[in-house]
């Protein structure tokens, strides 16, 4: 395929699953179901500047992507590490709720 003809396509499924995780991270409470939907909308940014760097004939794209996903997993391994500590001190999983770990 050319890199034009599927560049509009490309930026509309950024788009649409951009709106997806931002839906699910404003209406879900549920802290995985909230770290999943930013795992999405990352995962859109990536698609965003693989295109582009496709579209421009550049491999800064792919580099932008690559650290997105480090930055992507480090998140992860944060977040994670802090619903598992929550889940063990035997708090309810609600992000409204979760001001402050040692209540």
């Amino acid at each position: 395929m050319n890199a034009t003809n599927d560049f509009p396509f490309l930026l509309g499924l950024a788009a649409f699953l951009f709106s997806i995780g931002a839906l699910g991270v404003l209406i879900r409470r549920n802290p995985i179901v909230v770290f999943m939907c930013i795992e999405l909308m990352l995962n859109a940014v990536n698609i965003v500047f693989v295109s582009y760097g496709r579209y421009l004939n550049s491999e800064e794209g792919q580099v932008f992507a690559f650290m997105v996903i480090v930055v992507a997993a480090a998140e992860v391994v944060v977040g994670l590490a802090l619903i598992t500590q929550v889940f063990r001190l035997g708090r309810e999983l609600d992000v409204d709720d979760l001001d402050e770990m040692s209540k």
